[in-house]
């Protein structure tokens, strides 16, 4: 399945019905009665938060939703029947911001969260109960963009080939794309990794590379992700492999985390020494920990050196980590 995390729609809320202007009149009567019943409401738009549901690849190729319109009341007192409401189902973690006004609506972040988008139209009121019939109103109109936000305990981010795909592959259950070329991971890839009877969802984000918060390279479009997981895990690629210098990355992908956003800059970080089985990795992480300080695991994810210690790391760090949301 494509992985969509973005999409703009257009929804409107069904009209209501309108009113009926009716007499009844019998032989008995000496004057006719208003009798015209008022017009049903109509449906509501609304977004609800399902956990089947990974992705926003449907709301593509549908991009206009619309609520029934209320049925119109009729003589004898019969009021019109209720539109019906549509229910548009999206991934947990998904933000609705209104279009129109630039402000957020609802972050549906856990599973079952709902909410009325866009409120029906009210249904008009008939001669039985108004000498002059009130005309029904019409719903609401709106364009919504829909953002998703993956929601995950730890995200794994770095420059591109500095081992995070196998890192994810060697400690959970996920069979991540990996290759010795940049941008091998194209989509977030999760995998579920499990270890002292406790468990936890890491997130493997494309990776970055300089000027990533000004568009350029795949990272910015799923920086966003990261916004939500608990903890992040800096991995760098210590060995200095494709003549890239450790401490050069960390301060560039520290960088672009402070330009794209506060929570992200100031989020907990945890720093991965990856590759240590490389030839010149030990001299550059003695360099490294000079300049950063000594709180790095060094690990290997190719030859599952030290990850045992990573993730007894990272499950004591989720303890006392509160995630943050949007």
């Amino acid at each position: 399945m494509a992985f969509v995390d973005t999409a703009s729609i257009q929804v409107k809320a069904g009209d209501g019905g309108k009113g009926c202007e009716s007499h009844y009149r019998d032989l008995w009567m000496r004057y006719p009665r208003a009798d015209g019943g008022d017009g049903g409401p109509g449906g509501d738009v609304i977004f609800v938060a399902d956990p089947h549901i990974q992705t926003l690849l449907d709301f593509r190729f549908k991009k206009h939703y619309q609520g029934e319109r209320g049925g119109h009341g009729s003589s004898k007192g019969s009021t019109g029947y209720s539109g019906k409401d549509v229910l548009l189902r999206v991934p947990v973690g998904t933000v609705l911001w209104d279009e129109g006004t630039g402000l957020l609506i609802r972050d549906l972040s856990t599973a079952g969260d709902q909410v009325v988008v866009a409120k029906a139209g009210r249904g008009g009121v008939g001669n039985i109960r108004r000498r002059t019939p009130v005309p029904p109103t019409q719903g609401e109109a709106k364009m919504i963009r829909l953002e998703l936000k993956l929601i995950a305990d730890v995200g794994l981010i770095g420059f591109p080939n500095a081992g995070k795909s196998t890192l994810i592959c060697a400690i959970s259950k996920v069979r991540s794309k990996i290759a010795n070329y940049p941008f091998t991971t194209k989509q977030p890839v999760l995998g579920i990794v499990e270890a002292d009877m406790r468990s936890f969802i890491m997130a493997d984000l494309p990776g970055l590379i300089e000027g990533a918060h000004l568009g350029k390279g795949l990272g910015i479009q799923f920086l966003k992700h990261a916004e939500r997981t608990k903890i992040l895990v800096h991995i760098v690629d210590m060995g200095g492999s494709e003549d890239r210098d450790p401490v050069d990355d960390y301060e560039k992908i520290t960088h672009e985390l402070e330009e794209y956003s506060d929570l992200l800059a100031h989020k907990h970080k945890l720093i991965v020494a990856n590759k240590m089985d490389l030839p010149d990795s030990k001299k550059n992480l003695k360099r490294f920990k000079k300049k950063f300080g000594s709180d790095i695991i060094a690990i290997s994810a190719q030859e599952r050196d030290g990850l045992e210690e990573l993730v007894a790391r990272i499950i004591e760090l989720l303890k006392t980590t509160t995630p943050t949301s949007i």
